[in-house]
Parts: structure tokens; sequence; C-alpha cells
């Protein structure tokens, strides 16, 4: 899929109908009066373009605008290691298209109607919210990053709405997240609710225990709630090819970004904990509760990338 064919984030314009959309860029080329604020490499205040961001490499990962010569050379360097005709995208497109199945099952046949999107980076088409209250408009969503130019173009993308919010914080402190104000005073945590942490774990260093992380996530679910989590992998000696891709992968990621594990199937599915996986259990994105028409074609990344949701009680 080509940066053309590709839809545009949209975003309501400053004009007080906001009938027109476009994309961050534009709305940043707008405010600076289309001058020197339309740079390439313009950025809001206090976002360091000097390193690559996960959030902006994945952007470009989905051919997006909002990222930065930085992040394009790490993108440039994972690309070198598959074939000359994979598509950069595919794994952050079957990832996506995963958030959107497995929101529209928590909606519909879970009855979800409270999430927290843990790491949601920046905006895409199909976010979180636009799923879920396309289907349940009172259904309330959480985003919550620690890159400060996420927030920037959530609230541009957001305006005022009573039924999402996006705060700042760290999956780290997973417990310092359900209790912020923000948070708690939006959500009710003693109803079933759904967290989501697509892609996010696997930036978690191994040194700062993503498996304690997810437990106290667990712990404080209560009984009804989901978990959802996409994490990539490591296939291991099953699958000798794409194991090494993911080695080199691994390398280039935590050289450039400082983060970035492909772990297996059994460290990701313990995230879980004592869970009941929902079918299909864990597996590689695109096998998750396809839908009619979807593309199930093995690719590169196919067996790299791995999804699942689990219910508590």
């Amino acid at each position: 899929m080509t940066k053309e064919s590709r839809k545009k984030t949209r975003i309501p314009s400053d004009d007080s109908d906001s009938t027109g959309y476009h994309t961050f860029s534009e709305t940043f080329m707008k405010r600076g009066g289309g001058k020197a604020m339309a740079a390439p490499e313009w950025a809001p205040p206090g976002v360091d373009i000097s390193r690559p961001s996960v959030a902006r490499v994945y952007d470009c990962y989905l051919g997006g605008k909002d990222n930065f010569a930085v992040d394009r050379e790490v993108v440039a360097q994972t690309k070198e290691i598959f074939p000359p005709d994979w598509d950069a995208a595919r794994g952050g497109l079957d990832n996506r298209a995963f958030l959107r199945r497995v929101v529209r099952y928590l909606v519909v046949e879970a009855g979800i109607r409270q999430f927290i999107d843990f790491g949601s980076g920046l905006p895409s088409q199909g976010n979180v919210h636009e799923i879920a209250q396309d289907i349940a408009p009172q259904a309330r969503v959480v985003y919550v990053d620690n890159d400060p130019i996420v927030l920037v173009h959530a609230r541009a993308l957001l305006g005022n709405t009573e039924t999402t919010r996006v705060i700042t914080a760290d999956l780290r402190r997973p417990v310092d997240i359900l209790t912020h104000p923000a948070v708690r005073d939006f959500v009710d945590l003693s109803r079933p609710l759904g967290l989501l942490l697509f892609a996010i774990l696997h930036h978690i260093n191994d040194a700062d225990d993503p498996g304690d992380i997810a437990a106290r996530l667990r712990s404080m679910m209560t009984p009804g709630s989901y978990l959802a989590i996409s994490h990539f992998c490591n296939p291991g000696a099953a699958y000798p090819e794409d194991a090494a891709r993911a080695d080199m992968c691994e390398k280039i990621f935590n050289e450039k970004l400082g983060t970035g594990r492909w772990r297996t199937s059994d460290e990701i599915s313990s995230y879980f904990g004592d869970l009941t996986m929902i079918e299909p259990g864990l597996v590689p994105l695109p096998e998750w509760r396809p839908e009619l028409g979807d593309d199930l074609t093995v690719h590169p990344t196919y067996r790299l990338f791995l999804g699942g949701v689990a219910r508590k009680g």
C-alpha cells in the first residue's frame, strides 16, 4: 500500500464549522502560516527530533507523515533485512487490523463499554474510540502514551469530547496509570473494561520486568474484563530464517531506539497469566478471528508478530 493510496488521518480543522479534515502536518503548516513550520523537520516544542521515537517509527512504517529523518533511518535499516519486494507497512497494518477486530469483538460480543489503550501511539485511521463509538456511542476510551508528540496530536484529533481522554504516562508504572485522577474519574474500574496492550510490551525491556507489569494490570481487572496483547515474536528453531530476521531487527531497534524485544510465544503467553484465552488463542495477527476477504498469505513478518485476547473470571 502506497502513501498515496492511504487515507489521511482525519483531524477537525480550525474552521468553526469543522467540515474539513487534514493531516497533522497540514494542521501545523496552517497554524504556522504555511511558512517555516511546514518544513519536514519542524516539530512541536518539546519534541526531540535528534533521536528516533517508537511512535514516530511506527507512523513511518504505516506510511504516515508525522516522522523525521532519524525515524525513517530505522525503517530503512530494517527493510534491508527483508526481501526487496517486502511491504514495510505490512506488520503495522496487520497490527491495526488486529486492533479493529479486537475492539469490535469486545464491543459487540463481550459488551465492553470502556477501554484503556496503553502505548496508543500517534493517531492513525481507525483509532480505538472511532471503532468502539461507531458501534456504541457511549463507549469511553482513555489513551495512554509517554511520548509528548502523541499528546499534541491526540488533542488536535480529539478536540472536546465527553467520551475520550488522553494522558501522558509511563506503562512501567501501571498502578500510577490506573489510579491517575483522569482515569479514575473517567472509567469505572469496578466494572468490566478492555485493557489494550497493542505493540507496547515489546518496548518494555527485560530489566523493567514486563511480566510484572502485566501481572499488576491483571490484578486490577474486575471479573468480566479483557486483556488484549500484540507483541513482536521470535519463532525460534522451528522457523530459522524468521528467527534470524527477528534477531537482526531486535539488534537495530535496541541500537537506535533502546527498546524492542522479539520474545518467544511462551514468554508472550505468560503475560496473560491465568486469564482465559479467547479462541483462537495466541496466534499470528492475521489469524485472530479473520474476517471475510482478509489476506492470510504468509509474508516475511507473518510469524514475527503475535496477538491474543483473554478474559478474567
